[in-house]
């Protein structure tokens, strides 16, 4: 009897994005100290290829759509608070130093996902940025000290401080059941969803930890679980990406034929 092999498919490509400095932040001799850097925290690339992903930061000099074109899905990653101005705001008084280069990139990662059908996890920022570009608004700043102190540095960055509840139904709640204990290090969050946005996950004080985008295999949360060893979402993503992989090498089997 003849075995026919199969050859595994190879790891879906995972975009991350990051964020943009300057070389006097990693200490570059003078004369480069204003030179552009390119900076990427690599927790987020080591919990993909710990799912089984292959993942690729993503240069903020690319254009958004011709990127997601090559990518089988895509992390917007945690930085920075977005521009209040984005959402119809202006900068208030705990408002730290804006990146608009960065909020129009990955925003533009996040349409082109979107349209694409492709599989998207926003962390922190990028659960608010995903909100933002659906036309949603965010809460400007969740005062230290007060409810669960949402934006204390105080603890070990996999600390984790206080529950999550989450609803059923919802991806998050098939990866941790009714609720899971998340770290939490951002003083914005959530405010009205966008459109198709719906809200899956809260703390204790009732700030939005969680949300997904309806009818696609999008989803943000507002903690950082790429500090654990191992957290599902990123098992959720990667699976998606290699079903999207699958559909789209099968389809250009079919158009070749």
């Amino acid at each position: 009897m003849d075995i026919i092999n199969t050859p595994a498919l190879p790891r879906p490509l995972i975009g991350v994005s990051g964020r943009r400095l300057r070389g006097a932040a990693i200490g570059a001799p003078h004369g480069f100290a204003d030179a552009p850097l390119e900076a990427y925290l690599s927790e987020y690339a080591t919990s993909v290829l710990r799912a089984g992903g292959l993942p690729v930061h993503l240069p903020m000099d690319a254009e958004p759509a011709e990127l997601v074109e090559r990518l089988d899905g895509v992390v917007i990653v945690g930085g920075d608070d977005v521009d209040p101005r984005l959402y119809g705001q202006v900068p208030g008084p705990f408002t730290p130093l804006v990146d608009p280069q960065r909020d129009a990139f990955e925003a533009g990662l996040i349409e082109a996902a979107i349209e694409g059908g492709l599989p998207l996890l926003g962390v922190c920022r990028g659960a608010q940025l995903l909100n933002v570009v659906r036309g949603g608004t965010l809460r400007q700043h969740l005062a230290p000290g007060e409810g669960e102190s949402h934006g204390s540095y105080a603890y070990p960055r996999a600390h984790r401080v206080h529950e999550v509840r989450l609803s059923a139904g919802s991806v998050a709640h098939a990866l941790y059941g009714e609720s899971t204990r998340v770290n939490s290090f951002h003083h914005q969050a959530v405010d009205v969803p966008g459109h198709g946005v719906i809200v899956t996950g809260w703390a204790p004080d009732g700030v939005v930890e969680a949300i997904e985008l309806e009818g696609r295999p999008v989803v943000g949360v507002q903690w950082h679980p790429e500090t654990f060893d191992g957290d599902p979402i990123f098992g959720w993503l990667v699976d998606r990406a290699q079903a999207y992989a699958a559909h789209g090498a099968a389809s250009q089997t079919q158009n070749v034929a």
